[in-house]
């Protein structure tokens, strides 16, 4: 009886590690990968209303870490649906995954919008398949501002922030980048820009149009070079 119960554990376990932390670890032919959803809207500071989808920084920052130092994780495999949200907790995010040693890719499912960006270049290879769309746009913020020169030099300074993350990890230029967000003629709230995934490899954001077999492709090369290195 115990022999036929323990599968029923493990399938338990798997989707509690699912629940938990959005992730789970896939055990291949010589590649072990871990798959890591972000999706609905970056929580950062302050905890978003119930109902609403979140990924929490302080979540996924430790795990990030861990699948660094797992030496049974051979690469990372990011799933990205994200809306956006907090503009310091999504760069830090992405500022982890970029400074991993190991495989890394990521896949623009159905949306990388805002902050969500940086999230998906921040990744050594990145795709995006044909109907996902991603928003650029300018820092905004919510609530009451302090109406200072100040205050708006700050978010020019974390706009340029963001500009230079994305061109850093991607082939995209800076004036291109800052076009969009200021582009005044579409409907992504008041300027901005939404661009879908043909296009943004065309602008040299994304690497490749594909989906999960691609993307899969791709990281298990990296794998391979990775080990040959080690």
């Amino acid at each position: 009886m115990e022999h036929k119960d323990e599968p029923q554990s493990k399938q338990e376990q798997l989707y509690q590690n699912i629940k938990e932390s959005g992730g789970i670890l896939t055990r291949g032919k010589g590649e072990n990968i871990h798959c890591l959803s972000i999706i609905g809207q970056i929580e950062g500071h302050y905890i978003l209303p119930d109902g609403q989808k979140s990924t929490k920084y302080e979540h996924l920052i430790p795990l990030l870490v861990a699948i660094e130092q797992d030496c049974e994780v051979d690469g990372l495999l990011i799933l990205l649906n994200t809306m956006g949200g907090d503009v310091e907790a999504g760069l830090a995010i992405a500022e982890v995954i970029a400074s991993m040693t190991k495989p890394t890719a990521s896949v623009v499912l159905g949306g990388g919008h805002s902050i969500g960006v940086p999230l998906a270049v921040a990744a050594k290879r990145s795709f995006i398949v044909p109907s996902a769309t991603m928003t650029i746009h300018p820092v905004r913020i919510n609530g009451l501002v302090v109406g200072a020169p100040q205050t708006y030099t700050y978010f020019s300074q974390m706009q340029q922030r963001i500009i230079h993350f994305i061109c850093s990890h991607s082939r995209a230029k800076e004036d291109e980048i800052h076009a969009l967000m200021m582009r005044p003629d579409m409907i992504a709230t008041d300027v901005g820009s939404v661009i879908e995934g043909k296009e943004a490899v065309e602008y040299g954001l994304i690497d490749a149009v594909g989906g999960i077999d691609t993307a899969l492709a791709d990281l298990k090369k990296q794998i391979r070079r990775h080990k040959k290195k080690a």
